[in-house]
């Protein structure tokens, strides 16, 4: 990952970095699946923007620590989708795309206020950083396919029923694996070249704006 060790300006530091990644992650699940007419989200109080009704105690005490946690998984019912299965793909894609544009807009502030000589902050800067290297790590970890992220909803959703339902039934030691693997040096090699390709697209983006 871009950032290692712990301390207490990085814990703070890292805060609301958390809060705007998760928050706005879990949000954009429920929006979209509130579009796509599935009242639940809205039901469970998951359509707002309080990190109260998002963020996961352990989970998030879990991420400062060790960089890995996990926020309430906003339910949704697919029976109220028209099309269940292209619906379901977008309200999973919904989660990580809202962590790109974030990532991407905290990017174009950080390279704002350094153009213009604005950025004397070091806390202000490590802030922003942090936005952007949690989003962008939020998007590249639930797009994976390992139940129960984003990314093997996607692909489940494309499967038959009774295989869904094998799957889901794997999610917990799916869990235990992706856990054991963000704690190998294949992480590194997983997460940095990804980083680093998002970091570049959105350098030539900012490029051309500024």
């Amino acid at each position: 990952m871009l950032f290692s060790g712990i301390s207490l300006t990085m814990i703070l530091a890292s805060i609301p970095a958390l809060i705007i990644a998760a928050v706005g992650h879990e949000f954009a699940h429920a929006k979209v699946a509130d579009m796509l007419g599935d009242p639940t989200p809205r039901s469970m109080g998951r359509l707002t923007l309080n990190p109260v009704a998002h963020l996961d105690l352990i989970g998030s005490i879990a991420f400062l620590i060790g960089g890995f946690g996990w926020a309430k998984p906003v339910m949704v019912d697919t029976s109220n989708f028209r099309d269940p299965r292209t619906d379901y793909t977008l309200v999973s894609i919904a989660g990580p795309a809202s962590n790109v544009l974030m990532a991407f807009l905290g990017y174009l502030a950080l390279r704002f206020l350094e153009s213009y000589g604005l950025l004397t902050n070091e806390s202000l800067e490590l802030v922003l950083t942090l936005i952007v290297v949690y989003n962008i790590n939020f998007a590249i970890l639930n797009m994976m396919p390992i139940p129960p992220l984003d990314g093997s909803r996607i692909i489940t959703s494309l499967l038959p029923r009774d295989l869904q339902f094998t799957l889901e039934r794997l999610s917990f030691v799916s869990l235990i694996v992706l856990i054991l693997l963000l704690n190998t040096p294949i992480a590194d090699k997983i997460f940095i070249p990804l980083q680093q390709t998002i970091l570049q697209f959105f350098d030539r983006i900012v490029s051309i704006i500024l």
